[in-house]
């Protein structure tokens, strides 16, 4: 993601340099205005602009006669995605986010990344691999490269595209690998936290070393996946559904070489002449209510699939996200060589 700090003047910035600034953002033309304390005052853009000048300001006026000092953003950890799809549907494409100070942390660019969605995520990377040996003797399964960039970077990246801000990775096998390649996430204008586990806490398990996550929801997926699934789409569809748990499911087809009897009471009724059955696989990745990780043991092994089974089994709605786009599961060598040449057609 682009740096947005281009978009942020400081209040006494003069008339013509505001002017200079916004012909130089082009089809981006909008500024926002901040206080000595970087508190958000207002928005300027070239209309602004044109009515002050209707209104008799000129270049010698302070900017702050120009200014919308009621511009449109969103408060980090507060907002709800329809605010974000309002704006959209409002063609206002670019926002700030505020911090409870309402200071300006970060500037939305909607022309850049496809939404800006209120979760967290987790991504499991402990694993060390074994069936991809020797390519991960020295290596950590996330870290080897899918076309040019590590196969758990291209996950990130796809959650960057969608506004995904606050994310965790849980290290095990060579994990300072990882720390060493992402650090706090600056480069990507993301937060990267770490959790590491000492002993293996299953696929679930490191989302109890989080004190605190910033969302209602959490993100939980596997770093050794490769798709394009529409991380929009699946947060709108888990909110829909009003579930608790939401998991990616995947379609596995089963071609029956014969014909099958349909049976009532030993009597055949009817045939179906070699049909083929689908079923949904887990997809390892799912959106989950804080209020759910309450269920996880600390420092215990704890799957998904416990999780999910814990959640039923008091009651709470656990809802199956069908996905037919493009999943793959880099487990083994064969699935790392598939992985190379999908990466070049994958959007």
């Amino acid at each position: 993601m682009k740096n947005n700090n281009k978009h942020i003047v400081p209040l006494e910035t003069t008339v013509r340099k505001a002017m200079e600034t916004l012909d130089g953002l082009a089809a981006n033309a909008i500024l926002f205005l901040v206080n000595a304390n970087e508190q958000l005052v207002g928005s300027l853009t070239d209309g602004d602009l044109r009515r002050g000048f209707i209104r008799g300001r000129g270049l010698d006026d302070p900017l702050k006669d120009f200014i919308n000092t009621n511009p449109k953003h969103i408060q980090q950890g507060k907002y709800d995605l329809s605010q974000v799809l309002a704006m959209r549907e409002n063609h206002i494409v670019i926002f700030p986010v505020l911090d409870a100070q309402h200071r300006i942390i970060k500037v939305v660019n909607l022309r850049e990344q496809r939404s800006y969605l209120p979760v967290d995520a987790m991504i499991m990377a402990g694993g060390r691999g074994e069936r991809l040996k020797p390519l991960t003797d020295n290596t950590p399964k996330p870290l080897l490269k899918v076309g040019d960039k590590p196969i758990i970077e291209n996950n990130i990246d796809r959650l960057n595209t969608y506004g995904v801000d606050d994310v965790w990775i849980s290290l095990g096998y060579l994990g300072e690998q990882l720390e060493n390649h992402f650090k706090e996430g600056v480069e990507k204008s993301m937060r990267i936290n770490y959790v590491r586990e000492k002993e293996p806490l299953g696929t679930a398990g490191a989302l109890g070393l989080v004190d605190e996550f910033n969302h209602d929801d959490v993100l939980l997926m596997n770093s050794d996946l490769l798709t394009n699934l529409d991380f929009e789409d699946f947060y709108l569809f888990h909110k829909e559904q009003n579930a608790d748990i939401t998991v990616v499911c995947i379609p596995y087809r089963v071609n029956i070489p014969y014909a099958i009897m349909e049976t009532e009471q030993s009597r055949v009724v009817g045939f179906k002449e070699k049909p083929t059955m689908t079923y949904f696989s887990n997809g390892g990745i799912y959106l989950i209510k804080r209020e759910l990780l309450n269920l996880i043991p600390k420092n215990t092994k704890f799957n998904a699939t416990d999780l999910m089974e814990s959640a039923i089994s008091e009651g709470k709605k656990v809802a199956a996200y069908n996905f037919s786009g493009y999943w793959l599961d880099i487990g083994k060598p064969e699935d790392f060589e598939q992985a190379q040449t999908d990466i070049k057609n994958l959007k």
